[in-house]
């Protein structure tokens, strides 16, 4: 055989090599890429995520979703004010396009939620006069409107966030002084979890909050929990909102909450998961001059890490979380771009603006 023959094979051989290896690698990306969280978690809990009716339309982020999640948490459609703007008015339309999306694809959904201080309609603690509604007059509307919404999707949607958010955020105070307390005093709180329940007996109905792990809260909240439980109260589980930082929580406080918590019979969900990369912060406020909103190598490793650390403790006690829900699809949008300060971009979530995998993702994926 001559030189230039020997060279030509080898060269060809080199190429078949290569070749070989390309396919291979992208055989490997496409088994990672059709492999989604859903399917990690498989043996562990559903994983969950926060949609607009908006989201499900746009064929890059309802793929996302379909690839990577399997129940779904309309993030503001189910909420009092949009779904009832006016007494003798329901919005249905966005509400009922999540629920058929799921039901198309075969996805839980969780509903969020039936009663809370925030956006919820003027109208309902009024008269036809303007002034302040009775008691009975307001859980007559409490029990008027979660009938109609917990009705409509019976069988369909398989747990409710019942009441959101009622204890204060005031350490030295029990429950928020919201409207609804101060006409009902504690009342308002039992009567939902009822009249959810008289509307749906199997749906599953938590109550839900935020930084139930800092111990002071956490305290409070389980007072609640107790009362409703020693009550006979039909309440089944306890979300844990998880809008947290990579500061906050520590592995020991979170442990501490799901123990404390579940301890009650009650199951424990994870209902608004993001991780920021900024301190919490409770009170709105404008952007400061020179504070920057980069999203460092440094923030990055630290955030895929806290998410490596929350996610290890949920596989650890996967007996009584039954369920993960993420705050929002990817960094394209996020609540938290808005809140608490307005126009500071955040970065809180597994896939980036352009829907990839971040190292977040692939901390929470590798076990």
């Amino acid at each position: 055989m001559s030189i230039k023959l020997k060279v030509i094979k080898q060269v060809s051989l080199c190429l078949i090599l290569q070749a070989s290896l390309l396919i291979s690698q992208k055989s490997t990306a496409q088994t990672v890429q059709s492999k989604g969280l859903k399917d990690y978690y498989e043996n562990y809990f559903p994983i969950g995520v926060a949609v607009s009716p908006q989201s499900l339309k746009n064929p890059q982020e309802a793929s996302l979703i379909l690839s990577q999640f399997n129940s779904l948490t309309p993030e503001n459609a189910m909420k009092m004010g949009p779904i009832h703007p006016e007494e003798s008015r329901y919005n249905w339309k966005d509400a009922d396009d999540i629920v058929a999306f799921a039901q198309a694809h075969g996805l839980r959904v969780r509903g969020h939620n039936l009663c809370w201080h925030e956006q919820t309609p003027s109208w309902l603690f009024k008269d036809a006069n303007g002034n302040q509604v009775t008691k009975e007059v307001l859980l007559k509307r409490l029990k008027d409107h979660i009938t109609a919404v917990v009705t409509r999707y019976k069988g369909k949607i398989y747990a409710w966030d019942v009441v959101n958010e009622a204890i204060d955020d005031d350490s030295s105070k029990f429950l928020r002084n919201s409207l609804w307390y101060q006409i009902c005093g504690e009342d308002f709180i039992v009567k939902a979890f009822e009249y959810a329940h008289e509307a749906d007996p199997n749906a599953v109905l938590f109550y839900n909050d935020y930084n139930t792990e800092r111990p002071e809260k956490r305290e409070r909240v389980y007072r609640l929990l107790k009362k409703l439980v020693d009550a006979g109260v039909p309440i089944n589980g306890v979300g844990l909102q998880a809008h947290w930082s990579i500061y906050e929580p520590d592995q020991k406080d979170l442990i501490e909450t799901i123990k404390k918590f579940s301890s009650l019979g009650l199951k424990v969900q994870i209902t608004e998961l993001d991780i920021s990369i900024y301190p919490w912060e409770k009170n709105k406020r404008s952007l400061r001059p020179g504070e920057s909103d980069a999203y460092t190598p440094d923030l990055e490793k630290k955030q895929a890490d806290k998410y490596a650390e929350v996610f290890k403790v949920f596989r650890d006690y996967k007996d009584v979380i039954t369920g993960v829900t993420f705050w929002n699809i990817s960094d394209k949008y996020t609540w938290l771009d808005e809140y608490p300060v307005a126009g500071r971009k955040n970065y809180p979530l597994l896939f980036d603006q352009n829907f990839q995998p971040k190292k977040a993702y692939w901390s929470v994926v590798n076990f």
